[in-house]
C-alpha cells in the first residue's frame, strides 16, 4: 500500500486553507515551485487529480478526503503536544466549526464561552448546507439540519428551532387581502439568499404556491429581522429573535398557531480529541438550554 508523505499532505491542505499556491508557499516559508512539485507528486501517488486550479482553490473529491486526513493529522498532533504539556510549537489549539447564520446570532456563541483553552474558526453557511463542508474536510464540525452522518462523522441531536411567521404592525393590512395561501404569493417578502427557499415551504404547507416574487435579499440573520420590522417585507424570523419584538408591538404574528421548525444537529469528526468532545459537550448543553427539545 503506498503511503502518504505528512509533507505533501500538509502542503495540499495549506492551499486549500489559503486559497492559492502562492499563499501556501508563503504560509510555508518555501518556493511556489515547491508547493507545487508536492501537490503534483501527491496527486502522482495516488493516481487523482485533487484540487480544481480555481480561485480561490478548491479540493476534488478525491482531494477532499485527503484534506479531511490532513485536518485530522494536525488536529490529533496537536492534542498530543497538549496532552504532553508542550505547546505544539506556539500555535494555539484551533478548531474550525460551520454554524447557521440563525444559531450564530442566537445560541451558539455562549456555547464557545464554556470551552477554554481554544480558537475557533467559524464557517457561516445555510443548515442544509453546512454538512458539504464537513465532506470536504474544510471544517472539523458543524452545526446541520442532516441526521445523516458525514462518512467518518458521527451526530447527536441539539433540538429544534421554531421559526414564526411576522410581518411590521402596519404591513398586513395594507399588503395582504383574502385568505393568507392567496395572499402571501403576492405579498413582498423578505429571504436570507438564494439557496432560502423556507418562505416558500412555509406558504406550500398552508396550501399556496410559493411566496411572492418581489424578494428583498437580506442575508444576515440580524438584518433580515430588522428588515422584517421595518416593513420591507414578511419573513419566518426564528422564535428567540422574534419574542421580544411581539411583545413590544413591532412585529405581528401572521398565523397564530402555525410555524416551523428546523431539527438541528451536531456533527463532528469520528476522532479521539479532547478539544472536540470538549465543545461537542459545551453546544450540547447549549443548546438543551436554548432549542426547543
Amino acid at each position: 500500500m503506498t503511503d502518504l508523505p505528512a509533507e505533501q499532505v500538509r502542503t495540499l491542505l495549506a492551499v486549500v486553507d489559503e486559497g492559492t499556491f502562492d499563499a501556501a508557499a508563503a504560509a510555508l516559508h518555501v518556493t511556489p515551485s515547491a508547493v507545487s512539485q508536492r501537490v503534483k507528486a501527491l496527486e502522482q501517488r495516488t493516481g487523482r487529480v485533487l484540487l480544481q486550479r480555481t480561485k480561490p482553490v478548491r479540493p476534488t473529491e478525491s482531494g477532499a478526503v485527503l484534506v479531511r486526513f490532513a485536518r485530522q493529522l494536525v488536529r490529533l498532533e496537536r492534542d498530543a503536544w497538549g496532552e504532553l504539556g508542550l505547546s505544539g510549537a506556539g500555535e494555539p489549539t484551533r478548531v474550525s466549526v460551520a454554524v447557521n447564520a440563525d444559531s450564530l446570532a442566537t445560541w451558539f456563541l455562549p456555547a464557545l464561552t464554556r470551552v477554554e483553552g481554544l480558537c475557533f474558526e467559524l464557517h457561516r453557511e445555510d443548515e442544509d448546507h453546512t454538512a458539504a463542508l464537513l465532506r470536504e474536510g474544510l471544517v472539523m464540525a458543524a452545526v446541520t439540519s442532516s441526521p445523516d452522518p458525514v462518512p467518518g462523522c458521527t451526530v447527536r441531536p441539539l433540538g429544534r428551532m421554531r421559526y414564526l411567521p411576522v410581518a411590521a404592525p402596519g404591513f398586513p393590512a395594507g399588503r395582504l387581502h383574502g385568505p393568507l395561501p392567496e395572499a402571501l404569493p403576492r405579498a413582498p417578502v423578505v429571504v436570507f439568499d438564494r439557496k432560502d427557499d423556507f418562505q416558500d415551504d412555509f406558504v406550500r404547507r398552508l396550501g399556496g404556491g410559493s411566496a411572492g416574487p418581489d424578494r428583498h435579499y437580506v442575508p444576515t440573520s440580524e438584518g433580515f429581522c430588522d428588515a422584517v420590522a421595518a416593513g420591507l417585507g414578511w419573513g419566518m424570523v426564528p422564535e428567540v429573535q422574534a419574542a421580544p419584538l411581539l411583545d413590544a408591538g413591532r412585529l405581528v404574528l401572521l398565523t397564530p398557531g402555525k410555524w416551523m421548525d428546523v431539527a438541528l444537529y451536531w456533527q463532528q469528526w469520528r476522532l479521539d480529541s479532547p478539544a472536540l468532545a470538549a465543545l461537542a459537550d459545551a453546544v450540547t448543553a447549549t443548546a438543551t438550554e436554548a432549542l426547543r427539545q
